[in-house]
Protein backbone atom coordinates (compact mmCIF):
# COMPACT_ATOMS: atom_id res chain seq x y z
CA UNK A 1 0.00 0.00 0.00
CA UNK A 2 1.38 3.18 -0.59
CA UNK A 3 1.96 6.47 1.74
CA UNK A 4 1.06 9.71 1.63
CA UNK A 5 3.40 12.72 3.34
CA UNK A 6 1.51 15.84 2.06
CA UNK A 7 0.82 19.29 4.26
CA UNK A 8 -1.35 22.08 3.07
CA UNK A 9 -1.18 25.48 5.28
CA UNK A 10 -2.42 28.91 4.80
CA UNK A 11 -1.08 31.07 7.40
CA UNK A 12 1.08 34.56 8.00
CA UNK A 13 4.19 34.45 7.82
CA UNK A 14 5.46 35.37 11.40
CA UNK A 15 9.30 35.68 11.18
CA UNK A 16 11.43 36.97 8.18
CA UNK A 17 12.73 34.22 6.59
CA UNK A 18 16.04 33.72 7.12
CA UNK A 19 18.94 31.67 4.53
CA UNK A 20 22.28 30.21 5.25
CA UNK A 21 24.03 27.69 2.70
CA UNK A 22 24.87 24.03 3.26
CA UNK A 23 28.89 23.10 3.66
CA UNK A 24 28.72 22.56 -0.55
CA UNK A 25 26.46 26.15 -1.23
CA UNK A 26 23.49 24.20 -1.55
CA UNK A 27 20.69 27.34 -0.10
CA UNK A 28 18.05 26.90 2.77
CA UNK A 29 15.76 29.50 3.96
CA UNK A 30 13.62 29.23 7.11
CA UNK A 31 10.60 30.57 8.45
CA UNK A 32 7.48 30.49 10.14
CA UNK A 33 4.03 31.25 9.51
CA UNK A 34 0.97 30.71 12.13
CA UNK A 35 -2.27 29.18 11.08
CA UNK A 36 -5.93 30.00 13.15
CA UNK A 37 -8.26 28.26 13.71
CA UNK A 38 -11.65 29.55 15.30
CA UNK A 39 -14.39 27.56 17.41
CA UNK A 40 -16.95 28.05 19.79
CA UNK A 41 -16.06 26.45 23.58
CA UNK A 42 -18.10 24.26 25.51
CA UNK A 43 -19.39 27.55 27.12
CA UNK A 44 -20.49 28.98 24.22
CA UNK A 45 -17.40 31.71 23.65
CA UNK A 46 -16.04 32.43 20.71
CA UNK A 47 -12.18 31.31 20.84
CA UNK A 48 -9.25 31.56 18.17
CA UNK A 49 -6.38 29.16 18.49
CA UNK A 50 -2.65 29.46 16.97
CA UNK A 51 -0.88 26.93 15.35
CA UNK A 52 3.07 27.71 14.27
CA UNK A 53 4.87 25.75 11.64
CA UNK A 54 8.48 26.18 11.01
CA UNK A 55 9.34 25.51 7.03
CA UNK A 56 12.08 25.06 4.92
CA UNK A 57 12.58 25.70 1.71
CA UNK A 58 15.82 24.15 -0.27
CA UNK A 59 17.61 25.61 -3.60
CA UNK A 60 16.29 28.19 -5.77
CA UNK A 61 12.56 27.93 -3.69
CA UNK A 62 14.58 29.45 -0.98
CA UNK A 63 16.44 32.39 -2.71
CA UNK A 64 12.76 33.14 -4.26
CA UNK A 65 11.69 32.87 -0.36
CA UNK A 66 14.34 34.88 1.03
CA UNK A 67 13.62 37.58 -2.11
CA UNK A 68 10.14 38.16 -1.49
CA UNK A 69 8.58 37.10 1.84
CA UNK A 70 8.00 39.17 4.52
CA UNK A 71 6.69 39.04 7.99
CA UNK A 72 3.14 39.22 7.98
CA UNK A 73 2.54 37.81 4.57
CA UNK A 74 -0.45 35.64 4.00
CA UNK A 75 0.62 32.40 1.96
CA UNK A 76 0.00 29.13 0.52
CA UNK A 77 3.03 26.41 1.63
CA UNK A 78 2.66 22.90 0.57
CA UNK A 79 5.13 20.67 1.64
CA UNK A 80 5.75 17.73 3.92
CA UNK A 81 6.39 16.80 7.37
CA UNK A 82 10.01 16.41 8.16
CA UNK A 83 11.17 15.23 12.05
CA UNK A 84 14.37 16.12 13.36
CA UNK A 85 16.32 14.83 16.49
CA UNK A 86 19.32 15.43 18.02
CA UNK A 87 21.26 16.22 21.31
CA UNK A 88 21.60 19.70 22.32
CA UNK A 89 24.55 21.09 24.32
CA UNK A 90 23.08 20.30 27.60
CA UNK A 91 22.47 17.07 26.66
CA UNK A 92 18.99 16.71 26.25
CA UNK A 93 17.13 15.16 23.35
CA UNK A 94 15.62 17.67 20.99
CA UNK A 95 12.82 17.44 18.05
CA UNK A 96 11.93 19.74 15.81
CA UNK A 97 8.57 18.75 13.34
CA UNK A 98 9.18 21.30 10.08
CA UNK A 99 7.63 21.48 6.48
CA UNK A 100 9.76 21.01 3.82
CA UNK A 101 8.18 23.40 0.97
CA UNK A 102 7.45 22.44 -2.34
CA UNK A 103 5.26 25.16 -3.05
CA UNK A 104 5.10 28.67 -1.89
CA UNK A 105 2.38 30.73 -3.29
CA UNK A 106 1.66 34.44 -1.98
CA UNK A 107 -2.03 35.03 -0.96
CA UNK A 108 -1.77 39.02 -0.86
CA UNK A 109 -0.74 41.76 -2.52
CA UNK A 110 1.32 42.99 0.47
CA UNK A 111 4.34 41.21 -0.26
CA UNK A 112 4.32 42.68 -3.88
CA UNK A 113 5.44 46.09 -2.54
CA UNK A 114 8.65 44.46 -1.25
CA UNK A 115 9.75 43.30 -4.99
CA UNK A 116 12.53 45.48 -6.93
CA UNK A 117 11.04 47.95 -8.61
CA UNK A 118 12.44 46.66 -12.18
CA UNK A 119 9.74 44.05 -11.48
CA UNK A 120 7.08 46.12 -9.69
CA UNK A 121 6.21 48.08 -13.42
CA UNK A 122 4.15 44.98 -14.52
CA UNK A 123 0.57 43.86 -13.03
CA UNK A 124 0.87 40.90 -10.71
CA UNK A 125 -1.61 38.23 -9.55
CA UNK A 126 -1.12 36.50 -6.61
CA UNK A 127 -1.33 32.93 -8.90
CA UNK A 128 1.40 34.35 -11.34
CA UNK A 129 3.97 34.61 -7.93
CA UNK A 130 4.19 30.78 -7.60
CA UNK A 131 7.07 29.45 -6.40
CA UNK A 132 8.08 25.56 -6.90
CA UNK A 133 11.37 23.39 -6.87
Amino acid sequence: MASLNKVLLIGNVGTEPEMRFTPNGNPVTSFRIATNRLFTAPDGERRRETEWFTVVAWSKLAERCNQFLTKGQRVYVEGRLRTRTWEGQDGQKRLQVEVVADRVLFLDRRGLTSLPAETTEEEFEPEDILFEK
